[in-house]
């Protein structure tokens, strides 16, 4: 805790001395039509321009990357507060998410195409995408004034309640050059025994957006502590209280008896430096802007860029490990390490991958409507296991083993970014050597938009096929009750495509989409890697309707899913999210208000048991089979907006107790009882 609270000083050190490095810096991050836009591809006497962004003194605007290429895709800035309550609810902002109770804890979504293809180091870092963020996911910003988020969510008291505080601060050293760090902290104490999470994300990022060169770069270090109880001894405490201990006695979610009476540690340490850099080549042409002021036109100097050199790198390191002093007997099936029932399992993982690529941009004449990029990769991976099935009396004594695999691919990129109708994006690579080789990926994206009455409609398509290798960990693992070698496994196949369907004046959403999967690769039963040799087919299909009356709103989703093999991939039928709240600008119309409630459902199912000593997601066992859903979390809120403040005020879960009182999203581990919840996201520009 030392260590974090260290780094956390430094860098706000850092960031209140670049503070002045900045007060003078001005431009203009919109266009004509009121649209956000990439400053560094206007000509450089366009930056005195006045426009604001609406709401924001400042002028800023923030960007994300695609990973492989380093592509920039400029985002809005988070500054709404509508779904601010749900913002740190691990089930997901709509409630699409199973997981075990606690803040932090691992989660896996019932939604199956929402589910991550991202190729993870480790798959212990998998379950925790509502903390964990790849690079594709970091926020980089350019602003002309130092730009400052804190956010702090509360709920509970000091003894159970959970805690979280992030920190995002940015600041440009010139109109080109910026960089800033983020700070994320977590900390759910539990309100079921042995159940206490801690997290703690360090980040800094950096870049320089000019004509020719171009280069960002972020690193970040998580560290992630999770107990596990291994769930509740009887789903009764929950769902039938009066039938335990002869209605003699009332139960508090911290006096429920869990199976493992001390917890189990299971720890992730991981970190990755990602960098991705180009050097555009290009020519100058002059261009003319009206003046309106002095109703005049202007020349002006604009840089277009032809072509692009791509350099983008990436070091990352993770190391997992599981611990338990005391283990209950028959509890696991085997015992490979110690027959003590204790465990001490460990590995890490290292890789070093490189992209170079050429691109032959959109837009430097009428004729190069696409832009056009080639590229080489090259990734070398090495993991440390456990390395003998020999039984050991002394945990520190066991050796490692050492696996590495190299990975080279060729691939192209066909996309168009600019203009207002079209857009598409098409990517593939074939594998060369050691492991890729026979691996393919193909993805393909495309959107449209277009007038339909006094409507705005957008259309978009996306579609994969894809033939890759199981990951290492699904190949390879040794631990204490776990211990895998599956060197025959076949290449997974999958075919995916959607379309997705916007009328924006009328708040639909229409989302439809199959896929099919040969060779699945998943958990079964027993908690054990197993492949599936026939196809597998899932249709799903998402409808989202808004409505408004005056200032009554109802925002409503159901998403509607089959599987063909629901024994390897259960999934609900039906799920369901509604949100009504009634929305009011008050006190001269600078304080916004949002009062309502919400609700999320999904029918019954077999959902996917959780694992503690591989902390992952499996098919349930045949001998405890058991259904969760029909039932609903009902939450009332309030959200205020003020300026540059959202504060929220939520009762999560009001109607515990209520109905069959089944209120499980994982077979066993029951949800957190009722919970006010607080929150407040403050943006400071100075």
């Amino acid at each position: 805790m030392r260590r974090f609270l260290l780094t956390y000083i430094i860098l706000s050190i850092l960031g209140v001395l670049s503070i002045y490095a900045q007060q003078t810096l001005n431009r203009n991050n919109r266009d004509q039509f009121g649209n956000q836009v990439d400053p560094s591809t206007r000509p450089a006497n366009l930056n005195n321009d006045s426009t604001e962004i609406q709401s924001l003194p400042p002028k800023l605007y923030m960007w994300r990357l695609s990973e492989t290429l380093g592509n920039r895709i400029i985002i809005p800035v988070d500054t709404v507060y509508h779904h601010f309550q749900n913002t740190n609810l691990v089930e997901g902002i709509t409630g699409h998410y199973n997981y075990i109770g606690n803040l932090g804890s691992p989660r896996l979504s019932r939604s199956f195409f929402e589910r991550s293809n991202y190729d993870y180091l480790s798959i212990f870092m998998e379950p925790y995408s509502s903390f964990f963020q790849n690079p594709d996911q970091i926020n980089f910003t350019n602003s002309n004034v130092p730009y400052t988020n804190l956010t702090y969510y509360k709920a509970g008291d000091k003894v159970n309640g959970e805690e979280r505080f992030k920190s995002y601060f940015s600041v440009n050293v010139n109109k080109r050059a910026a960089f800033g760090f983020n700070i994320d902290y977590l900390y759910g104490r539990g309100l079921y025994s042995n159940q206490s999470t801690a997290h703690f994300n360090g980040r800094l990022f950096g870049s320089y957006i000019g004509d020719r060169y171009q280069i960002q770069g972020v690193f970040n270090t998580y560290n992630l502590k999770m107990n596990e109880n291994g769930g509740i001894q009887n789903d009764q405490y929950i769902t039938r209280p009066e039938n335990m201990a002869e209605g003699k006695k009332e139960y508090e979610s911290t006096t429920i008896p869990v199976n493992f009476d001390q917890p189990a540690t299971n720890r992730n340490n991981d970190y990755y430096l990602y960098l991705t850099h180009r050097y555009r080549l290009g020519f100058k042409r002059n261009t003319t802007k009206i003046d309106e002021q002095k109703k005049d036109t202007v020349d002006l100097e604009q840089f277009v860029p032809v072509t692009s050199f791509i350099h983008t790198f990436k070091l990352e390191g993770a190391k997992h490990s599981y611990g338990a002093k005391t283990e209950a007997e028959k509890l696991y099936a085997n015992s490979y390490f110690s027959k003590k029932l204790a465990s001490k399992d460990s590995t890490e993982a290292f890789s070093i991958k490189n992209v170079f690529g050429v691109a032959l941009l959109e837009g430097f004449n009428k004729y190069a409507k696409a832009g056009l990029t080639a590229y080489i990769s090259h990734k070398y991976s090495r993991y440390d296991l456990m390395d003998t099935l020999q039984v050991r009396t002394d945990l520190d004594s066991v050796k490692t083993t050492r696996y590495t695999e190299q990975e080279v691919y060729i691939g192209g990129e066909l996309a168009k970014k600019q203009g207002r109708f079209l857009h598409y994006n098409i990517n593939g690579e074939i594998g060369l050597l050691d492991k890729a080789l026979g691996q393919f990926r193909v993805n393909g994206n495309m959107d449209m938009n277009f007038s339909f009455g006094k409507d705005t409609v957008n259309l978009i398509g996306r579609a994969f096929i894809t033939n890759t290798l199981p990951s290492f960990y699904m190949r390879h693992y040794h631990s204490n009750h776990f211990f895998w070698d599956n060197d025959n496994m076949d290449k997974e196949f999958r075919s995916h495509i959607e379309g997705e369907l916007n009328f924006e004046r009328w708040g639909s959403n229409l989302r439809i989409g199959v896929e099919n999967i040969k060779n699945y690769t998943y958990f079964n039963q027993n908690a054990l890697p197993e492949q599936y040799s026939q196809n597998i087919q899932i249709v799903s299909a998402t409808f989202k309707q808004n409505f408004r009356l005056g200032i009554f709103h109802l925002d409503n989703e159901v998403t509607w899913q089959k599987s063909s093999q629901k024994d390897i991939i259960p999934l609900p039928d039906l799920s369901f999210y509604h949100n009504f709240y009634l929305q009011a600008k008050v006190a001269k119309k600078v304080l916004s208000i949002q009062l309502g409630a919400d609700v999320s459902y999904f029918s019954k199912y077999h959902a996917p048991a959780y694992m503690p000593a591989i902390q992952q997601y499996h098919v349930q066992s045949a001998t405890d089979q058991v259904e969760i859903g029909g039932y609903p979390i009902v939450n009332v809120y309030a959200n205020l907006h003020l300026k540059r403040t959202r504060f929220f005020v939520m009762m999560y879960h009001v109607n515990q107790g209520m109905g069959n009182r089944n209120s499980f999203l994982v077979p066993h581990y029951p949800i957190n009882p009722r919970l006010l919840k607080l929150g407040l996201s403050w943006n400071m520009f100075d």
